[in-house]
């Protein structure tokens, strides 16, 4: 059985249907990255799945339960990371985390979440003290106390520096390795390639595309690039034009015409600079389906 299963969603305010039609599996213990621009239908599409918030129309199971019908039951596998939790500011890190643990009947240790998300040496102070990125590895410690076996992640690292938020990623493949099935949504495509088993692009209520990192939207299949750097009059003596000194070569054959390439190079003995083979990046796939969606 799926962890999440959906068909059919809806959701209409008013006149605008901001949830219009979704299908979304995601299976036991997958990573699977929302992507989408701001009105997409992401957020809405997550809080039904939490319970939070009714559909109009179509099917939801949440650990094969209607979140609906059975919020209270889900709430209790669950995990989530809000963009904003409104925790009370004079609360203590410790503290907030304990308060959380309650309602559970098997919560994991205050002391061992806290560690977890790198908040140790900041058990005790108070929750207005701490930084952006200092809040939102509260906000995980206080979605990962419940021993959750189904975490939804709404733009977790939003306020991280690179560090921050690299050492986030840590935690989430541990807990993905760990058999935690995760749903995020992330403006950072970076994210995505790094944790995502798969990827769901949304865009105007519907899915525009769906697929692992690498062959979403057709990636895979889309022809590589060679660039390198060489003069214009090296560049005539391959045969090729160069634009400022850069070459771009585009191929559906990158091992062939690489090798093709360096070996008239290397007969004569021209040097080729800042050589590289890239594909078009997830960035770069994202944008072409959400620009070609609105």
């Amino acid at each position: 059985m799926p962890a999440i299963r959906v068909r059919g969603l809806v959701k209409t305010y008013g006149s605008n249907r901001a949830v219009d039609g979704i299908d979304l599996e995601v299976q036991e213990g997958e990573v699977v990255a929302v992507l989408g621009p701001n009105g997409a239908g992401k957020t809405t599409t997550i809080e039904i799945l939490e319970g939070f918030r009714n559909r109009d129309g179509g099917e939801v199971e949440v650990l094969g339960m209607d979140p609906a019908a059975s919020a209270r039951e889900i709430r209790d596998r669950i995990g989530i990371v809000l963009q904003e939790s409104g925790i009370e500011d004079e609360l203590t890190v410790t503290e907030a985390v304990a308060h959380q643990a309650l309602p559970y009947e098997r919560p994991r240790p205050i002391g061992e979440v806290v560690e977890l998300v790198g908040l140790a040496d900041k058990a005790g102070a108070r929750i207005k003290t701490l930084s952006g990125g200092q809040r939102r590895r509260l906000d995980l410690a206080l979605a990962l106390v419940g021993d959750p076996s189904l975490l939804f992640l709404d733009e977790p690292t939003t306020g991280f520096d690179p560090a921050a938020r690299r050492q986030s990623w840590s935690v989430i493949e541990g807990l993905a390795a760990n058999g935690t099935t995760i749903l995020l949504t992330t403006h950072y495509l970076e994210e995505a390639q790094e944790l995502a088993d798969r990827v769901v692009v949304i865009t105007r209520g519907r899915v525009v595309a769906e697929g692992t990192p690498d062959s979403i939207g057709g990636r895979s299949d889309r022809p590589a690039t060679i660039r390198f750097r060489v003069s214009d009059g090296d560049a005539a003596r391959l045969g090729l034009e160069a634009n400022d000194g850069l070459v771009m070569v585009e191929t559906s054959s990158p091992t062939e015409e690489l090798h093709r390439l360096t070996g008239r190079a290397l007969e004569a003995g021209i040097e080729l600079a800042d050589l590289e083979v890239r594909r078009p990046t997830l960035e770069e796939t994202y944008l072409r389906l959400v620009g070609g969606a609105e």
